[in-house]
């Protein structure tokens, strides 16, 4: 949604400005320092996420009220029904208003009403403090301290330029003024009371809890596109944003966007879906060379390297920077089904009584690893990314499901994500609901394409350095990804924001 970048304490005004430099690609349109007592505080935007505001609108956000000021990154699922409750008008900053309405009626006790939010957020009278970031940390922030002085920013490029000992932020964590964390929600330990519902029952309401955060999220306020690989989470977005394209009338058809290698899987089940759905659909084909090309820039803005997500960003950075070269400034993803519907292939190996804590550790990798190619792709170009199926809702009612119908077993196979597709069984082609389930570089072909040219590239003496710098690289590829990181960010406490999946 945004750019933030604080300092508290009698931070110094040079340092929060450094940090605010390096991430102006998170908000070209509303730009802002606001000094507020004891704080410092430097917020941007793109244009999508202004709600209308003013181009010279003042940033952060302050009501004018009792000397509060607020940076903020999120989107509230819920907001209409919290803004009826508590009387905030719809408008120009209106999930800010509402924020500070939460916290001056509740204090710190209101991040317990943001439980259908993804957030990052920094509130102070100058006197007072209070950080927080959500339950699954897809929204980020980092933290160091300096000179006795404590900085927060949403970017590592931005926090690295106050000192090398720098940290994330926890995710379902907040911070007071005293500089002491506090957890206020986390992932469960044991799995809800399952649903005694039949299938019937369960897919209608996941087809309910969807649409319902679908257009809680979704408006035509600004130039939008679906990124669309074919594969179910994306396809169910975009049939539901087709629709609502339809639906509002203008004669318009919504724009798909897929990437591959060649004729990859993707390519090909996209534009199945496409014709399908009726879309003004763009397809954008890339070779090695352009994917090794694009690595040094990826990673920096990634600020990661694990290898898998390094391959899926590779893709997704090039797509979105094609849709924003189209004007698009909203793009709509899929990200978060495989993760609240057990999507990903390794999870068939477990018995479904291993099925929930396996899922649980499957959300709590998101905070550091696969939220932050949605995250920082689309951002890298100045584009809000919006993702439906990321509902709090929905993964609460996801967690009473029955674990084998997460992974169904038929015959001699398991099908992952099986309720989802029985969900839309009957409003999707065949081949898209059956389609196996490939991560975002196997099926747009980037995976195949790095997976051997690592091996030819990367002597076994850089490994051996690499390991020597980090010891938990794993791989050549790894390492070649690594260099790049610690070009820009070194070794030490950078990278051990990494979250670097288990399976390679």
């Amino acid at each position: 949604m945004s750019g933030i970048a604080v300092g508290w304490n009698t931070p110094h005004p040079e340092k929060v400005e450094t940090m605010f430099s390096k991430i102006a690609h998170r908000g070209p349109y509303l730009s802002g320092t606001r000094r507020v007592g004891n704080a410092v505080m430097a917020q941007n935007y793109v244009r999508a996420d202004t709600a209308g505001a003013a181009p010279d609108a003042e940033v952060p956000f302050s009501d004018g009220k009792d000397g509060l000021a607020l940076c903020y990154d999120g989107q509230i699922g819920n907001w209409r029904e919290l803004a009826a409750r508590y009387d905030v008008e719809d408008g120009p900053f209106r999930e800010e208003r509402l924020v500070l309405t939460l916290y001056r009626r509740y204090g710190e006790a209101m991040l317990d009403k943001l439980d259908d939010a993804i957030f990052c957020l920094v509130i102070t009278d100058g006197s007072q403090l209070l950080a927080a970031r959500d339950l699954l940390g897809i929204k980020t922030l980092f933290y160091a301290e300096a000179q006795g002085a404590l900085y927060l920013a949403t970017e590592l490029k931005s926090i690295i330029t106050v000192s090398s000992e720098v940290y994330e932020f926890p995710a379902g964590q907040a911070m007071g003024a005293d500089g002491r964390f506090r957890t206020f929600t986390a992932l469960p330990n044991i799995p809800p009371t399952q649903s005694i519902e039949d299938i019937d029952a369960i897919c209608g309401n996941v087809r309910r809890i969807i649409q319902k955060s679908f257009e809680a999220h979704f408006d035509f306020s600004s130039p939008t596109g679906a990124l669309l690989s074919g594969g179910m989470d994306s396809s169910v977005i975009s049939l539901l944003a087709a629709e609502a394209v339809r639906a509002n009338g203008g004669g318009g058809s919504l724009r798909t966007y897929a990437i591959g290698v060649g004729e990859s899987s993707d390519i090909l089940n996209a534009r199945i879906m496409a014709e399908f759905i009726g879309s003004d659909h763009q397809e954008l084909y890339i070779g090695i060379e352009e994917i090794i090309e694009a690595l040094p820039e990826v990673i920096y803005y990634l600020e990661h390297f694990d290898p898998s997500l390094v391959r899926s960003s590779v893709a997704n950075f090039l797509i979105s920077q094609k849709a924003r070269a189209e004007g698009i400034e909203v793009l709509l993803s899929g990200e978060g089904g495989d993760e609240v519907f057990c999507g990903y292939d390794y999870l068939k190996r477990f018995s479904p009584e291993k099925m929930f804590p396996k899922q649980m550790q499957c959300l709590g990798y998101l905070h550091s690893n696969a939220a932050l190619r949605l995250d920082r792709m689309n951002y890298s170009h100045s584009i809000r990314v919006v993702t439906p199926l990321i509902s709090s809702e929905l993964l609460q009612y996801a967690l009473t499901i029955p674990p084998e119908f997460k992974i169904r077993t038929a015959g001699e196979e398991k099908i992952e994500k099986w309720i989802f597709r029985k969900a839309y069984e009957n409003l999707l082609p065949e081949v898209i609901i059956w389609r196996y389930k490939q991560e975002f570089s196997q099926g747009s072909g980037s995976a195949d394409a790095l997976l051997n040219i690592f091996e030819e590239k990367v002597s076994d003496d850089t490994l051996q350095e690499a390991r020597a710098a980090y010891s938990n690289i794993r791989s050549k590829e790894e390492a070649y990804y690594f260099n790049i990181f610690k070009d820009h960010f070194g070794a030490g406490k950078a990278a051990e924001t990494v979250g670097q999946w288990p399976l390679l």
